[in-house]
């Protein structure tokens, strides 16, 4: 074990030995994993704040980066110093919400640098400015979840609030989006996946349906139909977080307010607008909707996603109909549910075709009702790690050797959480 790793991690990891002691290569691989966003992607800036790069892309995904130092709310809880380089990356989050609440990943400064030069309203902060409803619901849950598991409220800060302010108004403002979004995005010479059509507006939606409008996806493809639901049901679940922590500090009646109305009229929506009968099978969620009757049946490994439904703490109506969901997403019926010899579970368009992510077989793990299932889950990602040890983005079902991304900090991050939870260690909500 590296005597460089916080105590409080070096005694989790102990702790795992002992009730893994007969399954040491699990651990290995634990700590290969939880190590590697530490000591790799991790950065500690003059200001206090936590920079924290995505792996072999140097940049900071709102998203990417909560999930990677999620796993670490564990230790962080009896671990001073390891809480205060979470509540850095939270007042890092909110500090880029605040320059721009519809971008998804940002520059280390203001160094202008960015995946491409996109016609939309750039700045030298922004490394990419795909809006993703998701980008905004990750911080607040991180917030959420930082108070829950440490008892600290210190985030909860000027910086905050107006980044919540912001969120609530993009939020407002994209469930009306034909009328009221200043919002667009064109990228010249790429797939159709990387820009959003009708001169960068997407595609039409339905708007006052109580649905928050999403121009990308979680894996940063741009949507079919504009009403992602999975990343709605993020939403709700984080606009109920938020009106806790409102209720919490007091003083901020109107936000609880707003907050609560929203997550109801959403949740609403979703259950109204985002479901869809299948013969044979019965109801089930769709991925994305436009509004208009058009549903995407399908489902995506990134998270938020339908299968992680559960994981994000979203309750729906009918256990049934997500019952449904899951059976149907976890079987070929989904066209991004790939089967072959080494692996079989959902991939991504983002990738080649029968590449399955590593992330999506932690999820469905982490959402699997047995403890059986959850092993199960552990060891095939084990199993497929091309000989790294280390977790990667997609891989080819007939051989774990070809696979994308070498250094994919998210995806080691959800394998350590799934081992985690198998033992017994869970993340307090």
């Amino acid at each position: 074990m590296k005597e460089t790793l916080p105590k409080s991690i070096q005694e989790l990891i102990l702790s795992l030995r002992e009730k893994l002691k007969d399954e040491p290569e699990i651990v290995d691989m634990f700590e290969r994993c939880y190590s590697n966003t530490l000591d790799t992607t991790v950065k500690k800036m003059e200001d206090g704040s936590t920079y924290v790069i995505t792996g072999d892309i140097p940049a900071m995904w709102l998203r990417d980066s909560v999930a990677q130092l999620r796993p670490y709310l564990v230790p962080a809880q009896n671990d001073p110093e390891l809480a205060d380089l979470i509540a850095g990356l939270i007042r890092r989050q909110f500090m880029c919400i605040n320059i721009d609440p519809y971008a998804n990943a940002f520059n280390e400064g203001p160094n202008g640098n960015c995946w491409e030069k996109d016609e939309t309203d750039m700045g030298p902060w922004i490394w990419e400015r795909k809006y993703e409803i998701d980008s905004l619901c990750y911080p607040l849950q991180f917030s959420y979840l930082f108070w829950k598991n440490t008892g600290r409220t210190d985030q909860f800060d000027e910086v905050f609030w107006e980044g919540v302010d912001k969120i609530l108004t993009v939020f407002e403002t994209e469930m009306n989006h034909e009328e009221k979004s200043p919002y667009s995005f064109i990228r010249k010479n790429c797939s159709y996946t990387d820009t959003l059509s009708r001169d960068g507006k997407g595609a039409q939606v339905k708007s006052g349906i109580g649905l928050i409008w999403s121009g990308f996806r979680p894996s940063d493809d741009s949507c079919r139909y504009g009403y992602l639901i999975p990343s709605n049901m993020f939403a709700v679940v984080v606009l109920n977080y938020l009106k806790e922590i409102a209720d919490f500090v007091g003083g901020k009646e109107e936000i609880a307010k707003k907050a609560e109305e929203m997550a109801k009229t959403v949740k609403q929506a979703i259950e109204t607008y985002g479901t869809t009968h299948i013969w044979g099978l019965g109801d089930v969620y769709a991925y994305e909707v436009d509004g208009f009757g058009q549903y995407n049946l399908m489902d995506d490994a990134n998270v938020p996603s339908l299968l992680a439904m559960s994981y994000l703490g979203y309750e729906p109506e009918s256990q049934e109909v997500a019952d449904n969901t899951r059976k149907l997403i976890l079987s070929e019926a989904n066209p991004f549910y790939y089967a072959g010899t080494k692996l079989s579970g959902i991939g991504s368009p983002h990738t080649p075709v029968r590449y399955v992510w590593h992330i999506s077989k932690a999820i469905e793990g982490l959402t699997a009702p047995t403890k059986e299932e959850k092993h199960q889950m552990i060891h095939e990602l084990m199993a497929t790690d091309g000989g790294t040890g280390l977790m990667h983005e997609g891989v080819f079902v007939d051989d774990p050797t070809v696979y994308t991304r070498e250094w994919f900090s998210w995806a080691n991050a959800m394998f350590c959480e799934l081992v985690m939870q198998y033992c017994g260690y869970e993340i307090k909500k």
